[in-house]
Formats: structure tokens, C-alpha cells, sequence
């Protein structure tokens, strides 16, 4: 059995530099990497693209590496919530790959699978589908998309073994399985990590083959995006 647990979030990050590409799991601010992303903030790395669903908040996940102009492209499927992602959008201080939430799960999973490209509807007709190949299948028209290349893909789990074995959690499920293995190097966070053999098989969401890294996190949030309450 290889052990894939690592003693630090420091270690887990061993070889990130500037320019490089990061797959980071989440979906607004459910399942998001915190305690990765804090440390790319804190080690500086520049010119960087991100692979991401959505940018989080203003102060609070992808945002704080947005503030810092550490991100010069992200690919995502919407802006969401984030001020700072949409001015710099805007001004076209940040580049920014827009494209449909499908496609870029599937891009993950290509990734993930070692297929290299795909054929899908998803934006025919539209500036998604702008230089890409176009193909007829049962009289409907596809572009072709190819699968992403990254360097590191950043995951959160909710429990882990030292084998890199990883169970989600509700909806913290998100784009963390389709991230695993889609990277050169799959670095994951877990909020209870526990030795090889005490997770129940039977509700293994990734096996440890798609992870190369794993460390117990800390300190995390949690934040609700928009928390909406009734009246009582």
C-alpha cells in the first residue's frame, strides 16, 4: 500500500510555481480548498490560470487571490457572486475562458480519464464554439473540446485515509471527483483523516489512486454564499 499522507499543507504544495495551472474543486463556497488556497496566497505565486467552477467571494476563497492580481486567467463557468472577478473582467485586467457548466465537468473528467477530447452541443452557434471543430452526429451539430491540462488539482474531502482514499460530503461533492487524477499532481484536504482500512469500502467516492497528496486541514469556515432564512 502507498501512503499518500503528507504532515503539512507546505509539503502538499511542494512544486507549485508561478505560471502554472490549478484545478481547484467547490462550487461557490461549498467544498472549496480553503486551507490550499490560503497558502498559495501566502506563498506569492503569480501569472497563475485557475480552473475553477466559480471564483468564491470577495474575501474568501479564489477571491483572495484575485485581490493580490495573482490570477491571470481563470476558466470558469460563471462569475457568481464576486465584485473584484467581474471588474477585473471587465477591464480586461484578468482573462477570463467563460464556458458551460457541462462542459467544463466534462473537460475535468476527460482530463481524469485520459480522453483527450469530446464532442458536445453545449454552445454550438454561440462564442463558446469559436474555432473549435464541428461535427454532425444524428443530424445535430457538436464542437469538439478537449480535455484540460493542469498542474495541480487542490481538492477538499470531508474524510480521508493515508492511502488517499476520499468520501464527500453532500453537496460538497460538487467538482472535487471529477478533479481527482486530472491534474500531473492531485493535492487533497480532508477534515478528518484516519488510517488505511477504517473507511467502510462501500462509500468510497474516489479511490486513492487518483491522489498523490493528502493532509488533515484546519481552521475551516465554511461559509454560506446567501444565506436566506424565513420569517418565524
Amino acid at each position: 500500500m502507498i501512503i499518500k499522507k503528507v504532515n503539512s499543507v507546505e509539503e502538499a504544495l511542494k512544486g507549485v510555481q508561478d505560471g502554472m495551472t490549478f484545478m481547484l474543486g467547490g462550487f461557490g463556497l461549498c467544498g472549496i480548498p480553503e486551507n490550499s488556497i490560503n497558502k498559495l496566497v501566502e506563498l506569492n505565486v503569480k501569472n497563475i490560470t485557475c480552473i475553477s467552477n466559480n471564483a468564491g467571494v470577495d474575501d474568501f476563497g479564489l477571491g483572495l487571490l484575485l485581490k493580490k492580481k495573482q490570477i491571470k486567467k481563470m476558466i470558469s463557468s460563471y462569475v457568481g457572486e464576486n465584485a473584484e472577478f467581474e471588474r477585473q473582467m471587465l477591464s480586461r485586467e484578468l482573462q477570463v475562458d467563460l464556458i458551460p457548466q457541462g462542459t467544463l465537468a466534462e473537460r475535468c473528467r476527460a482530463a481524469q480519464n485520459g480522453i483527450p477530447a469530446f464532442f458536445t452541443p453545449a454552445g454550438y452557434g454561440t462564442e463558446v464554439a469559436e474555432g473549435k471543430e464541428v461535427r454532425d452526429f444524428n443530424g445535430k451539430p457538436h464542437i469538439m473540446e478537449t480535455a484540460f491540462q493542469a498542474d495541480f488539482a487542490f481538492i477538499k474531502a470531508w474524510k480521508g485515509d493515508e492511502a488517499g482514499n476520499l468520501i464527500f460530503k453532500g453537496t460538497a461533492r460538487n467538482f472535487n471527483p471529477v478533479m481527482c487524477g486530472a491534474a500531473k499532481v492531485t493535492v487533497v484536504e480532508v477534515e478528518e483523516l484516519v488510517k488505511p482500512g477504517e473507511l467502510d469500502p462501500n462509500f468510497i467516492h474516489i479511490p486513492g489512486v487518483f491522489v498523490q497528496r493528502i493532509f488533515q486541514g484546519n481552521n475551516y469556515e465554511k461559509r454560506i454564499e446567501q444565506r436566506t432564512v424565513r420569517d418565524n
